[in-house]
């Protein structure tokens, strides 16, 4: 079995290699090919990558390049995990929608457009060079903005599926909450990528108790300080919000926040920096502590898991991810992509029924959909009008004067990535 990281050069992947060296039984690799154009990384990181294999006795080839398409030759599964314009385009999508009173982030809001704008026409690229080279091959989106750029490979008839490291995260942290094996729980998972909600938590399976009435009783202030929210959030909805709801639910607060310390960007590049300076340690074989501050938790588990029931070598039956809704939520288009449980074998993913949800959730899981279908348009065809128009749209924005003033901002920032502009 062959997989190629693209995007390898990244200071994330020791831990996608820790996985995969743990979970060898479940994911049996012969080669990984970690791809990324700067070499200078891609060689610290591949060196501690082997190192991590050799000290984990994993009997797989680990082999680098910056030749995308010998990278992707003949690979079973291409994992995306890439940053166009680096933490430098980051910093900027976290640092001027401030300047308008909007919340400055990665992935929703006018940051988040800025980036499915500058990706959404690489990512297409990478998809199609591994398309010819190998088209059946799988393609596993870790990209952000995860939603809009597996809906551009779907609709591009690419085999992909999107995968977020959220709905794990709270899996673990539940199990643990509720002192069982991670296995035993089942998340009723529903939204899209970084719009979500644990409706229920199940013990045993999809038909399992639901004990999240438990954990918010018993747990309930653990829970509200890692989503970062007051409690009296948590409880008045009965359910768990993806931390990504704080950017919703407590706009302004945000706001105010972000304006009075260094963007999270600016933090991770600091980070990385130290990071690889580890990283070329040669006796370095672990992936070190620092790196869980870096983010990703559990990535390369959901990743291992994902890739092998795609390939058809086990994997858990049912996995959160990213797929074509095709009527699983009655008031979205079949075509949007959502994040919810998934039957996942070698003929992709199949979403699992959902309960009809309360309209609290169901207004905003639409409105924001109707914003990515602008965004995508925006990020496959351009213009100023397309960017304005989505920029609208967002629930986060919303004002004419708003959506002018980013748009301007936007297109200013991020020239050099943008053809049209």
């Amino acid at each position: 079995m062959k997989l190629a990281v693209v995007g390898g050069g990244s200071t994330y992947t020791p831990e996608l290699i820790d996985g995969f060296a743990r979970l060898r039984d479940t994911l049996p690799i012969e080669e990984l090919v970690l791809v990324d154009p700067a070499a200078d990384r891609l060689e610290l990181v591949g060196g501690l990558a082997r190192r991590i294999f050799a000290k984990q006795d994993h009997t797989g080839r680990i082999t680098t390049t910056t030749d995308l398409d010998a990278g992707v030759a003949d690979a079973d599964a291409v994992l995306l995990q890439l940053r166009v314009g680096g933490q430098a385009a980051r910093d900027q999508d976290e640092t001027w929608p401030l300047e308008c009173g909007c919340v400055g982030q990665e992935t929703t809001g006018a940051g988040g457009l800025a980036k499915a704008l500058r990706t959404v026409p690489v990512v297409l690229d990478i998809a199609e060079r591994v398309r010819r080279t190998n088209p059946d091959a799988w393609i596993i989106d870790f990209t952000n903005p995860v939603g809009i750029v597996t809906r551009a490979l779907l609709q591009a008839g690419h085999k992909a599926v999107g995968l977020c490291n959220v709905a794990i995260g709270f899996q673990r942290k539940f199990a643990r909450l509720l002192e069982v094996e991670p296995g035993q729980v089942h998340l009723d998972h529903v939204g899209l990528n970084h719009l979500s909600w644990e409706l229920g938590v199940r013990l045993g399976g999809p038909d399992g108790e639901n004990v999240l009435p438990k954990l918010l009783a018993e747990h309930g202030d653990t829970i509200a300080d890692d989503l970062r929210m007051d409690r009296r959030i948590v409880d008045r909805l009965g359910v768990v919000p993806s931390y990504y709801l704080r950017y919703f639910y407590a706009h302004d607060e945000v706001v105010r926040e972000l304006g009075t310390k260094p963007s999270r960007a600016a933090e991770v590049a600091a980070m990385e920096k130290e990071l690889l300076a580890m990283y070329g340690d040669p006796a370095l074989d672990e992936k070190p502590e620092l790196l869980a501050k870096r983010g990703g938790a559990f990535y390369s588990e959901a990743a291992v898991d994902l890739a092998a029931s795609l390939l058809g070598n086990g994997g858990s039956p049912v996995q959160v991810v990213n797929t074509y809704n095709n009527g699983t939520l009655p008031f979205l288009p079949d075509d949007a992509v959502i994040e919810v449980q998934a039957r996942v074998g070698h003929d992709g993913a199949t979403p699992l029924a959902v309960p009809a949800l309360d309209p609290l959730y169901a207004g905003l899981i639409a409105n924001v959909t109707a914003y990515e279908d602008l965004a995508l348009e925006a990020a496959l065809r351009g213009g100023r009008d397309r960017v304005f128009k989505a920029l609208l749209a967002h629930p986060l924005i919303g004002q004419f004067d708003y959506a002018e003033g980013l748009t301007d901002r936007l297109i200013a920032h991020n020239r050099e990535h943008l053809a049209w502009a």
